[in-house]
């Protein structure tokens, strides 16, 4: 960590009486000129006025946006519409009248667009897992003979819990290779190759791989690409068609802020439509699903990789939620997402210098997704003794603290003021209370 050359500038008595047993006197060096920097970057800032789009709660720094976004502004009233007067008023006939059987491709048709898809490719409904099986399945079933398929053993242990069953269900040789030893796999068993499944965001770092380079790469052995957009959806721009990816899923309840459990989009690129052959062929994906046919037709197009009958209600919030990119360029998104993220870091160098901590994402702002993570052999009492203060993000096993920057609504000073509550609760001991130290279900 870069050592800092500046001088104790003033005493953080409003950040060291917080609410842990280290409240006193914190003495933090370099403030001002952070506080300054955040100031005139928050000022200048084109996306400030969309933070309004969302409903905050007062008093905290929400750092969490990439497990689960916060609430955008439109979200309740679509939802107590969907629930009183959609349901409760126009019952079943609301299938219909609302269109409530179109929701999986409109919501679809929406998050396509902030991908870079052109219409027709994108759908939502389901799982992640659900659309992440169906899509590797259907890649290497459009692959015949070729009896390999890549993970990365750094990927979320769902995607390679996936990978996994899809091997089974196939007879596919399954093989984790990290991304950079990617190449020399694909020198070696390029022709075996069906299908690699790869995020462009590692979930634990934040750090960001190169989506053409490794697409192209792939493609170029015959192979498909299916990346999992999780971390990378709503948080820069990705351009699906213009890399030619294959296929991609993506969660709806991180950066889109779709809500708990939000639906999950699958995005099958229209060359592969007429031949896409999932796994899970449930009665929406029919041709004339009320035909009631015993026979599977698979429908024209993306609607074909329709399964079960569709989460109205979620899909309605996730709906809702999206427009809270409404006019948004995601090129402005990932522009204020660096300046937050680097300035997130130099805030840490400049504070937290001596404590005990490692920046692990990556500093070249080309490698960096949206989130900064920091290594810390307290991670998770720190986590919770941040909470306490107001500053929400998150831990992974075994010593990261992660930080995730949406840049529809954190400000620079957001980030400052989190790093001087993370200084006050490690100068303060407070991550040495019991209450700190005693882990949750969820971390």
């Amino acid at each position: 960590m870069t050592a800092s050359t500046e001088t104790e500038t003033e005493t953080e008595t409003d950040i060291g009486s917080g609410t842990g047993s280290g409240s006193g006197t914190v003495l933090a060096p370099g403030l001002d000129e952070l506080r300054d920097r955040a100031t005139a970057l928050d000022t200048a800032d084109p996306l400030a006025a969309h933070r309004d789009r969302f409903l905050l709660p007062d008093g905290i720094v929400y750092l969490d946006g990439n497990s689960l976004g916060a609430l955008p502004a439109a979200v309740p009233d679509a939802l107590a519409d969907g629930v009183r007067r959609q349901w409760g008023e126009g019952l079943i006939r609301s299938w219909n009248e609302h269109r409530w059987w179109q929701a999986p491709l409109r919501v679809g048709e929406t998050i396509g667009r902030l991908l870079g898809a052109a219409p027709g490719q994108t759908l939502a409904g389901d799982s992640t897992s659900v659309q992440l099986y169906n899509g590797l399945t259907a890649a290497a079933r459009l692959r015949p003979g070729r009896r390999l398929l890549l993970t990365d053993p750094g990927h979320f242990p769902t995607d390679q819990y996936i990978a996994d069953a899809v091997g089974r269900l196939l007879g596919l040789e399954v093989l984790r290779v990290t991304v950079d030893d990617l190449p020399r796999c694909l020198a070696d068993r390029g022709d075996e190759i069906a299908v690699a499944g790869y995020s462009p965001v590692d979930y634990r770092t934040g750090e960001l791989h190169d989506m053409a380079a490794v697409t192209r790469a792939v493609q170029d052995t015959g192979a498909l690409m299916l990346w999992d957009l999780c971390h990378a959806a709503g948080a820069l721009p990705v351009r699906l068609d213009e890399l030619g990816v294959d296929l991609a899923v993506g969660c709806g309840y991180k950066f889109l802020n779709g809500g708990p459990g939000a639906p999950a989009f699958l995005y099958v690129a229209r060359r592969h439509q007429d031949a896409f052959d999932q796994a899970l062929t449930g009665w929406n994906g029919h041709a004339d699903p009320f035909g009631l046919s015993g026979d599977y037709t698979p429908a024209p197009g993306v609607e074909r990789a329709r399964v079960g009958t569709p989460p109205i209600l979620s899909l309605l919030a996730l709906e809702a939620a999206l427009t809270a990119f409404d006019g948004v360029d995601m090129e402005q998104v990932r522009a204020k997402s660096l300046s937050l993220t680097g300035y997130f870091i130099d805030c840490v160098d400049t504070l937290l210098d001596g404590l005990g901590f490692t920046v692990v994402t990556p500093r070249a702002p080309h490698r960096r997704g949206s989130q900064v993570a920091l290594r810390h052999p307290e991670a998770y009492p720190l986590v919770r003794a941040l909470d306490a203060r107001g500053v929400i993000g998150d831990m992974r096993a075994p010593d990261l603290l992660r930080f995730g920057v949406n840049a529809l609504y954190v400000s620079h000073h957001d980030l400052l003021d989190a790093v001087r509550h993370l200084r006050a609760a490690v100068v303060g001991e407070e991550y040495l209370e019991p209450r700190f130290r005693q882990r949750a279900a969820v971390t």
